[in-house]
């Protein structure tokens, strides 16, 4: 495994990108959308929620952190990535429990190279217990409504071959998937920002923050309660 290359730093995976191959440019009509069946808030994450991402990554087992940044990373790689986040340059969305706990986050990470200013790259992690409720394909849509907004015309996703589970997301997705060995490149390429799209966002960023704002007052609400009790009980 080789170090990330210069074009696209962020999802901390192995490999270099690839030159996409030719393929015809989606439309919106068949454009991922933000509309789903399943409404999960989805919010942005900033640098207040550094702590939790490096929580919610040294977490993962150690086949998950494989799976994730394409060998095995240890706990002083993890550290070291989220040290090197840059939420100026890149997004980070994430998807918080009733407990506040970060159960899914994905990262959308943009080339840093003239030649390539038009492609991002996404990777996503989902803790184990999370799993099964659809949250890599949402955090999937979310990340391209985003990168479809900004701009973003082609979309990679770098995974080792045996992760079928995030291949399995970005083919339903649309995106050409090329194997070589252990690993596989996915393009997707993305059609031009619209009003709808800009809205959608709009709203499912606005839902996201209402809703962890009611999960923090609820969390505070409990534990203040859990303290009187304690306290009514002599501290038992």
């Amino acid at each position: 495994m080789t170090d990330l290359p210069n074009t696209i730093r962020g999802p901390a995976r192995a490999g270099s990108v690839l030159l996409p191959p030719v393929a015809a440019p989606r439309s919106a009509h068949n454009a991922p959308s933000a509309r789903t069946t399943m409404v999960v808030p989805i919010r942005s994450l900033g640098e207040g929620h550094r702590q939790r991402i490096a929580g919610h990554l040294l977490a993962l087992s150690p086949h998950d952190r494989y799976l994730r940044f394409g060998f095995s990373a240890g706990d002083a790689h993890i550290q070291n990535y989220v040290a090197g986040l840059n939420f100026d340059r890149d997004d980070i969305f994430g998807i918080y429990n009733r407990k506040l706990e970060l159960i899914a986050m994905a990262h959308l990470a943009y080339s840093v190279s003239p030649e390539f200013k038009a492609c991002a790259e996404f990777g996503v992690s989902v803790r184990a217990k999370a799993r099964g409720r659809g949250f890599g394909a949402r955090l999937f849509e979310r990340a391209t409504i985003h990168a479809r907004n900004e701009g973003v015309e082609l979309l990679f996703v770098h995974a080792l071959s045996e992760n079928t589970a995030m291949l399995k997301i970005a083919r339903n997705a649309g995106a050409v998937v090329e194997r070589d060995g252990s690993e596989a490149e996915a393009f997707l390429r993305l059609p031009e920002a619209t009003l709808d799209s800009r809205v959608s966002e709009m709203v499912a960023e606005q839902l996201a923050q209402t809703d962890y704002q009611f999960k923090a007052q609820a969390k505070q609400f409990w534990g203040l309660l859990g303290a009187l009790q304690k306290a009514r009980n002599g501290g038992a």
